[in-house]
């Protein structure tokens, strides 16, 4: 149930605070007064789109805030509207959602609005859910529709199939070539960093080996004399010096002492140290190939070698995607006509619940239209076309006919029903349909294009409805506004040079008055009031 509202900034409602009652509440006023702005408001409230331009004049953005109470729990909905941008932001309970929240929560608060509801009765798509509603073992209705959409998933599954078989057949050669190619190198996982990697420590073990050879010759000599020999010979030559002059003699001394060390030094030098991992030296030509045809598969599939061990994985996939593909195909095929087979059943189980089950809706549809004013004969005539909905398999799709008037042949209700007649056929199914029970009935000028005897039996349904679910009803009819347990007038004024749009909820002096406008004023609004008063 709707039990508040309050709208600011919208068109011409500046701050519009309204609170509503179970049963009945009528909206009134002059016509162009704003009450259909209130029905806009809620509808942009449950999602409809409203332009920036809505936004009252000077205001930054329009809101739209309301208050459901339910069994369960309560709902409290806030909409933004921004004029810059028309940009929108929703509110549930004070959590900002997407717009989607919207879709389910809409059908739980709100039934049968205006032009909403009317183009929704419209919909063939509608039409043949309604006709459908209800069927006495609504299970058929859902096995239906899951083997359907179980099919749709199976075909989606073979058409994707044969969409990468055919484009792998096409390569088939090229990846047979590829793999081959890949076999003949065998590549490893971190291979090429690993002999690079050794390469480089090998070359530098021969340059280490290199300058320890270059010392020991320039130590020992090779073809000539080396420095230890050379010092040996300058030690004597200074040992004999010293004979004649001892002033040499710690010269050498020192010379005897470099050439001992030079010479513990040449014994080092003949043992140059080996590096970690290198032990055992490697075939330094074997390293070489490796990487000669790593390199050479590297520019043969012009990819890296992570790559390439990639494609490997991909490849063998692929190849056994294309051996086993056929017999995917094979089952799909055996599930796909499994599963048509079933769809098949059901809907031969189908078919007549939903033609008994159209029959008693469009019988209870004739007998709430006659109380609304229509013919003795209006007629609501469901009708079936076949429908393939599957290859093989073909079901019923109704939709409504109706002839109001007699001797009129029965037309789909787009063709022939004026927005009167809508708006009562609207009204005679919310009679008939079973939906949710907290749902607000909103009514927007269902009276439109009726009068006299009509009139007083609309009132009478509408009243008996609002018996069993809150309902807003705009109208501009005194005989409907008279029925409404809180009544609301909107008003239409200036203010400073600017127009607002303001609404309030009536006393009995006030609605006695309202009531008495809409009869036409005078003597004789005044005495019809009075009548409706007394009957109310």
């Amino acid at each position: 149930m709707l039990e508040y509202l309050r709208i600011r900034n919208l068109a011409l409602i500046e701050d519009m605070e309204l609170e509503f009652s179970p049963g009945m509440n009528v909206l009134t006023g002059e016509t162009g007064a704003g009450k259909s702005f209130i029905i806009k408001a809620l509808g942009f409230l449950l999602g409809d789109k409203l332009a920036a331009d809505m936004v009252r004049a000077g205001a930054e953005r329009a809101q739209v805030e309301a208050l459901f109470s339910a069994k369960d729990a309560d709902t409290l909905l806030r909409r933004e509207l921004v004029a810059e941008t028309g940009r929108s932001r929703l509110y549930i309970n004070d959590e900002l959602r997407s717009q989607d929240s919207l879709r389910d929560l809409r059908n739980r608060l709100v039934a049968h609005t205006s032009q909403h509801a009317q183009q929704k009765l419209l919909q063939a798509s509608f039409q043949a859910r309604l006709l459908e509603s209800g069927m006495t073992c609504p299970d058929l209705l859902h096995s239906r529709d899951e083997l359907l959409a179980r099919l749709q998933a199976n075909a989606a599954q073979r058409d994707a199939l044969i969409a990468r078989q055919s484009g792998l057949v096409e390569r088939r050669e090229l990846l047979e070539m590829q793999q081959q190619e890949i076999d003949k190198v065998s590549p490893e996982e971190g291979e090429e960093e690993r002999l690079e990697d050794l390469r480089t420590r090998v070359r530098s073990v021969e340059h280490q080996k290199e300058n320890y050879e270059q010392a020991l010759v320039l130590l020992q000599g090779d073809e000539q004399e080396g420095l230890i020999d050379m010092l040996g010979q300058l030690e004597k030559l200074l040992q004999r010096m010293c004979r004649d002059d001892e002033a040499l003699q710690a010269d050498a001394e020192a010379v005897a002492a470099l050439r001992q060390q030079l010479a513990h030094l040449g014994g080092r030098l003949r043992r140059p140290p080996a590096l970690p991992g290198l032990e055992d030296a490697p075939n330094m030509d074997q390293v070489e190939e490796r990487l000669f045809a790593l390199a050479q598969l590297k520019r043969k599939l012009h990819r890296t070698l992570p790559e390439i061990l990639a494609l490997r994985e991909e490849i063998a996939e692929n190849l056994s995607f294309l051996d086993v593909c056929a017999l995917d195909i094979t089952r799909l095929d055996k599930e796909a006509a499994d599963l048509a087979a079933k769809l098949s059943d059901v809907i031969a189980q189908l078919a007549p619940q939903r033609r008994e089950a159209a029959a008693s809706m469009a019988a209870r549809l004739e007998a709430e239209l006659r109380q609304l004013g229509f013919s003795e004969q209006v007629r609501v005539i469901p009708d079936f076309a076949a429908q393939e909905i599957w290859p093989g398999v073909t079901d019923e799709r109704g939709r409504i006919l109706w002839a109001p008037n007699p001797g009129q042949p029965p037309q789909p209700l787009d063709k022939i029903a004026s927005g009167g007649e809508l708006s009562r056929f609207l009204l005679a199914l919310a009679s008939v349909q079973q939906e949710d029970e907290g749902a607000t009935f909103i009514f927007d000028e269902v009276d439109a294009g009726v009068g006299g005897m009509t009139l007083n039996k609309l009132a009478e349904k509408l009243y008996a409805l609002a018996a069993k679910r809150q309902m807003l009803l705009i109208t501009h009819w005194p005989q409907l506004a008279a029925r409404a347990r809180r009544h609301f007038q909107i008003v239409k004024m200036v203010r400073e040079g600017e127009t607002f749009t303001l609404c309030a909820p009536l006393d009995k002096k006030a609605r006695h008055e309202e009531l008495a406008r809409m009869a036409g004023g005078g003597p004789q609004g005044e005495a019809l009031a009075r009548s409706l008063e007394g009957e109310a």
